[in-house]
């Protein structure tokens, strides 16, 4: 596997060796002695993360992280600045010019090591947080799908999809259909915060499906209170007149007029307590075909793979 890069940038060449002593094992390591350097550092060596001291010559680190922060291509790049120590001008002149972190020299190896872990995380889910709700994106949801699988403890996996949400969509516009990928994706949250706690996760795998994993024996009170939010909240988005009805008139996919009736959420939950569940790939087909037979009940449901090898 290969390792992440990280640059560090200093005119101390005793403060690169001990960088460079610190983290190799677990790091590729690159260096440069100043700011200027690191920006050509920076643009061939293709870091995934940074870490600068602030006082050098030619060019700060705090000039550093002002002109990285410029460059498109580089701008996501996360920064940790070394400063003297109890130097809280410098930390927070640091802070303010790009950097996402610092740290007072001289430091604890296994300080700045779960510094970087922290950061490199943190920025990850950023990265592919979906850029409507900043739920976690479909690499998050891989990531913590394999970890489930890996544990080998009961887990479930919901998949949670809209029903008739196209309908709605071509009738009321996109923006009214993101307020209500918005709306759910508070739902989902709320409902795992209630009924599942601090151990359930949320991801956004895009439009309107998305996903949640947590223990086995949590998903099904997950579901229903995702169910019981949804059902209660949907129906504001509908005019006064639509609500009334309980129904509005759209187009299906083949073109034809339908009459559909207010939105309602389907939920598949793919668990391993009954079943041996061994690659990711495995979760997502008995997902969709748990998915297919929700959306068939034409109301708000979950339904649970009981079936037994």
């Amino acid at each position: 596997m290969k390792k992440p890069r990280i640059l560090i940038i200093d005119d101390d060449p005793d403060i690169l060796d001990v960088l460079d002593l610190t983290l190799s094992d677990r790091f590729d390591v690159i260096s440069a002695p100043n700011g200027a350097e690191g920006l050509k550092a920076a643009r061939i060596g293709n870091p995934d993360l940074i870490i600068t001291d602030y006082m050098m010559p030619i060019m700060t680190g705090p000039e550093f992280c002002k002109q990285l922060r410029k460059d498109v291509l580089l701008s996501h790049l996360p920064i940790i600045m070394l400063t003297g120590k109890g130097d809280i001008k410098d930390m927070v002149n640091g802070i303010d010019a790009g950097a996402d972190d610092y740290l007072i020299k001289p430091f604890e190896p296994e300080s700045l090591l779960a510094r970087i872990n922290m950061i490199m995380k943190r920025t990850s889910r950023n990265l592919d947080a979906n850029p409507l709700t900043r739920l976690p994106g479909n690499a998050s949801i891989m990531d913590e799908l394999e970890s489930r699988i890996s544990s080998q403890k009961p887990f479930a996996v919901g998949y949670c999809d809209l029903d008739k949400f196209k309908l709605f969509n071509d009738k009321y516009g996109f923006e009214k259909g993101d307020e209500i990928i918005l709306a759910t994706a508070r739902i989902i949250v709320q409902a795992a915060k209630e009924a599942g706690g601090p151990n359930v996760f949320v991801g956004h795998i895009g439009g309107d499906d998305f996903v949640f994993a947590s223990d086995d024996e949590l998903a099904d009170a997950v579901s229903q209170r995702i169910i019981d939010l949804f059902d209660e909240t949907a129906p504001s988005f509908y005019s006064a007149e639509d609500r009334a009805a309980g129904y509005i008139i759209g187009k299906d996919r083949q073109g034809n007029e339908v009459k559909a009736g207010l939105m309602s959420i389907s939920i598949g939950i793919v668990s391993n307590a009954l079943q041996k569940i061994t690659h990711v790939a495995q979760v997502g087909e008995i997902g969709a075909e748990l998915k297919k037979f929700a959306k068939a009940q034409d109301k708000s449901n979950f339904i649970r793979d009981k079936r037994k090898p």
